[in-house]
């Protein structure tokens, strides 16, 4: 899942240092290319490192923590980053404030799942903090499950009006939640 996002965050960056033409679906990216370029890098790393994160052989070894150090900046630069976009960027008519306050609100519960992660291993408290970043981990995958919500909508129906595709956008995080949730009670159990 995390490929989705990767591929087309390189495929914006491509876009951006290519010179490509401006239209209206990418001239917030050339008129403000910092934010969307940190919200990739930051993104591309944490979804990378992150999954390797969730190998039992790797966790128990001292790269897990050296990974958590580049982690941890990476996912506060996604989560950061994406907020400050939602917030300032001018975004297509398909994308309203409804969606610009989920993406707020997900953005403001990654940053908080990585500081309480941060927060319980320094506490050596290993339940609380695996249970945050498995949740901060689920929203960062929100792009990859996003295209589940929307494909089938859009080749069965076209592409969907303001309202649905905050409800399709929306779907794609509280699957992602949902799941977390559901792996984080199981591994309580055992």
């Amino acid at each position: 899942m995390a490929l989705v996002p990767v591929l087309n965050g390189a495929l914006r960056v491509s876009e951006l240092a290519s010179g490509a033409t401006v239209t209206a679906a990418n001239a917030r990216f050339f008129d403000a290319p910092i934010p969307i370029v940190a919200h990739i890098v930051g993104s591309t790393l944490y979804l990378l490192l992150g999954a390797a994160q969730f190998v039992p052989s790797l966790r128990q070894q001292r790269w897990h923590r050296y990974a958590g150090r580049v982690l941890v900046p990476a996912g506060l630069i996604s989560a950061l980053s994406g907020i400050w976009m939602a917030i300032t960027y001018e975004m297509p008519e398909s994308n309203g404030t409804s969606l610009a306050a989920v993406r707020v609100i997900v953005g403001a519960l990654m940053v908080a799942g990585l500081v309480i992660g941060l927060l319980a291993i320094r506490r050596r408290n290993v339940r609380v903090h695996r249970a945050w970043m498995i949740r901060a981990y689920a929203i960062a995958l929100g792009a990859g499950t996003q295209v589940f919500t929307f494909l089938p909508w859009t080749l069965a129906l076209g592409m969907p009006g303001t309202i649905m595709t905050t409800v399709l956008m929306t779907a794609g995080w509280a699957i992602n939640m949902v799941i977390a949730e559901i792996v984080i009670r199981r591994s309580a159990r055992r």
